[in-house]
């Protein structure tokens, strides 16, 4: 790693890796098969302080940097990437966004449990007809004296069987486009919330993606979060960390394709010798480990500006936008060297390729991060 250290980043850097390896590693195959819900891993992530990385010890957090978190979180993914998108949708853009825009009793109420894993976050934004353009989300909150009735259903939320709160956008003024989305917290239990349908997907097996449904879901507003019409600014901005850690996440699974690629070639032979002392396969490693150096870098780059409080959304985009296609890139070499073998289960690298494939769609596809990146350039400076 190239990247300089704090004592107490080396200090929580090997700790995760540690806990990774004996603990969320053993299970994750297992987990990938049977669907079977990370719970285990998440309890004790939060024992270890995971669940709440960057929330103040005030609020029952960790308080710990961007730069410590972004390491926790691709060291998760090295063993299980579902555990991971997990931990990254909860500390990225549920306890932020909390921490962020929420009054100091929701950062209260809401905060000390997110932190200490009794509650896992999601974050509802995306519905059947509004993903990459949320402007067209067809989801109401209409208020009613002290409360607002919410309408509409909300599709590939992560975590959203398990959750225990959801962050959920609404339109509260449909005549206000974007500025007419409001963001409100809404506790897993309330009347009218009910999860819909699991999906059947590719990659992430043991994270459970699901529909949220409201049907006159009567939600405080005392849980609205930040003021009417704010909800796509929250939104833009909770994604903005998201994206930071969405490039951790495909970091991590990276460098367990890359890992796991040298050990084989080193124990694999044909023709007489290891296939690892073939040039075309060591060509192959030179590009795997300067793809990952590349992405470690980027990533490394806009935790130190989010930590600096500077503006980071084109960098997180830039950070983002590579590294998820990195991590594609990677693992399809991965799955080549091992040959045939690369295409059955009895490796671990098929996962890593099917978890990898969505890395490049959610929190914003790599067209949308180029958009972002384009009119960065292109504004009027």
């Amino acid at each position: 790693m190239l990247y300089k250290l704090t004592e107490e980043q080396d200090m929580i850097w090997t700790m995760v890796r540690d806990f990774s390896r004996e603990v969320v590693a053993v299970k994750a195959a297992e987990r990938d098969k049977t669907k079977e819900f990370p719970i285990d891993n998440l309890n004790q992530m939060a024992e270890l302080g995971l669940m709440g990385m960057m929330v103040p010890p005030e609020y029952g957090g960790s308080g710990s940097d961007t730069i410590s978190y972004v390491l926790a979180l691709s060291e998760i993914a090295y063993s299980c990437a579902s555990t991971a998108v997990v931990m990254s949708v909860h500390n990225s853009i549920v306890c932020e966004s909390i921490l962020k825009y929420g009054t100091e009793e929701q950062k209260k109420k809401f905060l000390k449990p997110l932190a200490a894993g009794k509650y896992i976050g999601a974050f509802a934004l995306t519905e059947p007809q509004a993903g990459s353009d949320p402007t067209l989300q067809k989801m109401t909150a209409v208020k009613d004296g002290d409360y607002y009735i919410l309408n509409g259903t909300k599709r590939f939320i992560t975590t959203g069987e398990n959750c225990g709160l959801a962050i959920v956008t609404a339109k509260t003024d449909k005549s206000q486009k974007h500025k007419g989305i409001s963001a409100f917290l809404v506790e897993k239990g309330t009347p009218g919330f009910t999860v819909g349908r699991r999906e059947e997907k590719l990659g992430l097996c043991a994270s459970d993606t699901t529909d949220l449904i409201f049907e006159d879901c009567k939600v405080t507003a005392a849980n609205l979060l930040g003021k009417e019409g704010a909800g796509f600014k929250i939104s833009m901005t909770g994604l903005d960390g998201g994206r930071i850690g969405i490039a951790a996440q495909s970091i991590g699974v990276a460098k367990a394709a890359f890992d796991a690629s040298v050990q084989y070639a080193k124990e694999r032979e044909q023709f007489g010798k290891r296939i690892a002392d073939f040039q075309g396969i060591q060509w192959i490693f030179a590009d795997m480990k300067v793809d990952i150096e590349a992405a470690s870098q980027l990533m490394f780059s806009v935790a130190a500006a989010k930590d600096r409080g500077e503006r980071y959304t084109t960098q997180a985009s830039i950070a983002k936008l590579f590294a998820s296609e990195m991590v594609n890139r990677v693992t399809a070499k991965a799955i080549q060297i091992f040959g045939g073998y690369g295409f059955t289960k009895e490796y671990p690298v098929e996962r890593f390729y099917r978890d990898a494939r969505v890395f490049t769609i959610y929190e914003g596809t790599s067209e949308i991060q180029r958009v972002v990146i384009s009119r960065d350039i292109l504004k009027d400076k």
